[in-house]
C-alpha cells in the first residue's frame, strides 16, 4: 500500500516534536539532578551525555529529514558552546575538570549526519550510542566502583570504567546489528576494542570527536 505524502509529512512532523519533546525532558532531568544532588555535578551532565544518544533512534524511526536533522544538530553545537563560555544551563556543562567535551559532542553528531544521514542512519547511530552509553556508563561508574587506575595526558581512567566501556559499547553495537544490520559479530568486537582504546585518551575531551568518528567510520566500513 502506498500512503498519501500528507502521511510522510505527518510523520516527519511527529518525529521533531518527538525530538523536541524529549530534549526538553532530558534537559529537565539534569536540571532536578542537579538540585537534589548538587554535590555531584557530573551526574546531570552524564544525563544529558546518555540521554542525548536515543535522539538518533527517534529520528530514524520517524524518518526526519536531512534539512531538519543537520541544522538542527549545528544549531545545539551552537549553543552548547555559548552554555560552556557564559553557563546558562550549568548542569550540562558545570564540572570540576576543563572539558570541551559537550560541544566536541555536539560536532561529532552534526559530522555524522552530514557524512551518512538519512542513507545510512545505522552508521549514524552507531557512533552516537557507542558514545553516549559507553563513554556516559564509563564516566559514571569509574568514580563510583573501587578498581585500579591509571592516568592518560592527565586523565583519570580506571579498570571498571574502561570495562563499563567496552561491555555496553559492545552491546549496543550488537543490538544495533540486530535492528539494522551491519557487520558480523566479530568485527563488531573489533570495533568495540577500538572504541573502548581510544576512549583512553580524553584530553579536553577529544574522545567526544575520535570514538563516534571511528565507530561509525568502521562500522560503514566493515558492514
Amino acid at each position: 500500500m502506498v500512503l498519501p505524502p500528507e502521511h510522510d509529512d505527518l510523520a516527519r512532523l511527529t518525529g521533531v516534536l518527538a525530538v523536541a519533546l524529549w530534549l526538553a525532558l532530558l534537559s529537565a532531568g539534569a536540571l532536578l539532578l542537579r538540585r537534589r544532588w548538587p554535590g555531584q555535578r557530573e551526574w546531570s551532565r552524564k544525563l544529558v551525555h546518555i540521554g542525548a544518544g536515543p535522539v538518533v533512534l527517534i529520528a530514524w524511526a520517524f524518518g526526519v529529514e536531512r534539512l531538519i536533522a543537520v541544522p538542527a544538530a549545528a544549531a545545539i553545537t551552537l549553543l552548547a558552546a555559548l552554555n560552556h563560555r557564559v553557563r546558562v544551563l550549568p548542569a550540562i556543562e558545570d564540572v570540576e575538570r576543563h572539558s570541551y567535551g559537550t560541544v566536541a559532542y555536539g560536532a561529532s553528531i552534526t559530522l555524522l549526519l552530514w557524512l551518512w544521514w538519512p542513507a545510512h542512519p545505522d552508521t549514524v547511530a552507531a557512533g552516537v550510542l557507542v558514545m553516549a552509553f559507553g563513554d556516559g556508563l564509563a564516566g559514571l561508574l569509574g568514580p563510583l566502583i573501587p578498581s585500579p587506575s591509571w592516568t592518560v595526558f592527565g586523565e583519570r581512567r580506571s579498570l571498571a570504567g574502561t570495562a563499563a566501556m567496552g561491555i555496553a559499547s559492545l552491546l549496543v553495537l550488537l543490538a544495533l546489528g540486530l535492528l539494522g544490520g551491519g557487520p558480523a559479530p566479530a568485527s563488531i568486537a573489533l570495533i568495540a576494542l577500538v572504541a573502548t582504546g581510544l576512549e583512553q585518551w580524553a584530553l579536553l575531551g577529544i574522545d567526544n570527536i575520535s570514538v563516534p568518528l571511528a565507530v561509525a567510520g568502521l562500522w560503514r566500513v566493515l558492514s
